[in-house]
């Protein structure tokens, strides 16, 4: 499950839901990560652009991973202007087994950073700024392309 949500994600509400579409699943782990818009250089906020096409494939690879395993990922992220202390990105990883949900979980968010076409915007006195310096490029992006 994907969820493309404008403006700020309610956290309690996303997993709650989450939590009782699983409750008969028979998984014996359930691993959540929940990122927050955090307070620095002086930002009100983030803005996010997102490229659903890429991010529809790239999930599907991961869903496909998680099967595998007999797991089962689910996220959430923001479109648009998210405020300090609120939400914009949510994972969540049900299995069988924690071993497995606890490795999927830490592989998917490190890869999401790496990979997912997500753009990050500053917030600062009324203005949307290029987050350069806390952006990456995305792998395989470019006019070469990364090819590693």
């Amino acid at each position: 499950m994907l969820l493309i949500i404008d403006k700020a994600l309610d956290v309690p509400h996303i997993l709650k839901t989450w939590y009782q579409e699983e409750l008969h699943s028979n998984f014996g782990a359930y691993v959540p990560f929940v990122g927050t818009v955090r307070s620095e250089e002086g930002i009100d906020g983030l803005s996010f652009d997102i490229y659903n096409p890429i991010l529809l494939k790239w999930f599907a690879q991961w869903q496909q991973k998680a099967k595998k395993k007999g797991a089962v990922i689910k996220m959430a992220h923001s479109l648009g202007d998210v405020m300090i202390h609120e939400s914009s990105y949510i994972a969540a990883v049900f299995s069988p087994k924690r071993r497995v949900a606890l490795e999927l979980i830490d592989e998917f968010v490190e890869d999401f950073k790496a990979s997912a076409p997500i753009w990050k915007y500053d917030l600062k006195d009324g203005n949307r700024i290029y987050a350069l310096n806390r952006s990456k490029a995305i792998k395989g992006s470019g006019l070469l392309g990364d090819t590693q």
